[in-house]
Order: C-alpha cells, then structure tokens, then sequence
C-alpha cells in the first residue's frame, strides 16, 4: 500500500517545533510511516517554481489536510491572503480530508484574518484544540487512526 499523502499547514515561523514534532513522528514511528508520509513545505528543496504554485499543487496531490492554527495569519499576498488560507481553501476545493487543530483558546490575541479561518472551519468541520506539542502528537494520532478505520484501511472492531 502507498502511504496516504499528509499536507501540513501553518504558518511556519509560529509552528516551527510543532511541524518538526508531528514530521519526526510521523517518519518514526513503524505503523504511522507505513500509512502515512507528511509534506512540509520547508523540506523542499530550492526550485525553479514560484512557491504558491508548489504548496497548492501539493494540497491537490495529498489525502489528508492537517492544519495547525494558531495568533498569527502569515504573510499576505496581493490579495491579501496568507499561504495557510490558501491551502485550506483549495483543500476544501478539492474535496480532501480536513483535520484542523487551534492553539490555544484566547480570540482577543489572535490575528483577526486567523479567527476568522478558525471560525469558518469550524462552521465546516470538527476541529480540536491543545495547548502543548505533546497534547497535539495525541490529538493527531486519534484523528490519523480515525481517518484510517473511516477509510476502512484498518478495523479496531469486529470483522
């Protein structure tokens, strides 16, 4: 079986530990990388290719989104959208599993353009919060086994 393509998003500089935690973890653990393989977009190398072409091409190619929001938007383009924005929207475009997980729970220190994207999915779909790396590892295993029995490549149950 190919390992179902796992998309990470956030904004980089503000999740910098957390992306590193869930790739090593990921990549680390037998059942995990045998389902799974996770894209970060700082572990591509430098190309000939504008960026956002790259990052949305990867939302299209991947299984699952994983989004990690926190306070900060990122940077805005012309349009004044951040890369995360983008990601999500074009996740939601083309029909793929979305897991969103939010950092925290305090609206008043948040980036209004993130609230706004938090509250959005929301209105979408489930999302979780945590507050330590470590609560975040348990709540994305629970969501990738989930996503699993839901795919139907595993069974926890009776046959």
């Amino acid at each position: 079986m190919k390992p179902l393509r796992l998309f990470i998003s956030s904004v980089q500089k503000e999740f910098s530990t957390e992306r590193a935690v869930l790739r090593d973890y990921l990549r680390g653990d037998a059942p995990m990388r045998r389902f799974f393989e996770p894209f970060l977009f700082e572990d591509v190398p430098a190309a000939d290719r504008r960026a956002d072409e790259l990052y949305l091409a990867e939302v299209e190619q991947c299984d699952i989104y994983l989004g990690l929001f926190g306070n900060d938007y990122g940077y805005e383009d012309a349009d004044g959208l951040s890369p995360t924005e983008r990601e999500f929207d074009a996740a939601t475009l083309h029909h793929k599993t979305r897991l969103i997980f939010v950092r925290g729970a305090e609206a008043e220190t948040r980036h209004p353009k993130i609230q706004k994207l938090i509250q959005r999915a929301g209105s979408e779909l489930i999302r979780r919060r945590f507050v330590t790396s470590a609560e975040l590892l348990v709540d994305v295993y629970a969501a990738l086994v989930q996503a699993l029995e839901d795919l139907e490549l595993i069974r926890t149950g009776p046959v």
